[in-house]
């Protein structure tokens, strides 16, 4: 068999005891030898992320062992940008979810969150995302207005859960919750929730891009990027920025 023959055959290898290993393990080309080595990493690197997907799934597993069936992970983004709103989302994950890329949305790519969205949402029980105006979050503040969001996730849902995994925040309901710190690279649901109220901002950020085109905000999200700043100082704030927000203030202030 021709190198490229075989790179082809251990490229579909999945397991360390494919018989593959025994049959080449005595082709001493160095091409040959390279390529079980090569297949060898990618099946321990595979095999760690799974790992750590199961692990990512440790609340969840409790909560379904005590027979809580249905149970939210929910997050917030946006809690930092001077412009658009704050968004929370929201989902329940079934037992069989196996999508193993699903980690914290800060640590995945915009192309990743993006090719993840359909996804979750297909696989997910429920799911749902909520903003919050900037007008909102200037009358009530904005971790005010983040707890209503959440609040708001997590009523949409249907079915109702049963037990709620929130990053870092208490939501203002009845039903029992896990705070997580770092709660997104912790648990799978909350991961989920997270990429999937990222990629729903964005999407408003680069609506609003092409509403107020000064500001870059299909680069920033809203973020005080230089960029930003500058637009702020020359032409003032756009009905979507939050004027609580000390670099917006100052300039209706100038």
């Amino acid at each position: 068999m021709t190198i490229r023959e075989i790179a082809e055959r251990f490229a579909n290898v999945t397991d360390v005891s494919d018989p593959l290993f025994v049959q080449f393990d005595g082709d001493h080309r160095i091409g040959v030898q390279k390529i079980i080595k090569k297949t060898l990493k990618r099946l321990k690197e595979e095999n760690e992320r799974q790992h750590e997907f199961f692990n990512r799934f440790k609340y969840e597993k409790e909560l379904w062992h005590k027979g809580i069936k249905y149970v939210a992970g929910v997050d917030e983004v946006g809690r930092g940008p001077l412009a658009g709103p704050v968004v929370a989302g929201a989902a329940i994950l079934p037992s069989d979810f196996d999508l193993v890329d699903v980690n914290d949305s800060k640590q995945l790519s915009d192309e990743k969150r993006r090719e993840l969205v359909p996804l979750i949402q297909k696989e997910a029980i429920a799911y749902s995302c909520v903003p919050i105006s900037s007008q909102i979050i200037d009358e009530i503040n904005i971790y005010e207005a983040t707890r209503v969001a959440m609040k708001k996730a997590v009523y949409k849902l249907d079915p109702q859960p049963g037990h709620i995994i929130v990053d870092a925040m208490t939501i203002a309901n009845d039903i029992p919750q896990t705070r997580l710190i770092k709660g997104d690279a912790k648990s799978v649901s909350v991961a989920a929730a997270s990429i999937l109220a990222k990629v729903f901002r964005d999407n408003l950020m680069d609506e609003y891009a092409v509403q107020y085109p000064r500001y870059g905000f299909e680069h920033n999200a809203g973020y005080g990027t230089k960029q930003h700043l500058l637009a702020l100082a020359k032409y003032g704030p756009t009905p979507i920025h939050r004027k609580t927000f000390s670099p917006v203030l100052k300039t209706i202030h100038h």
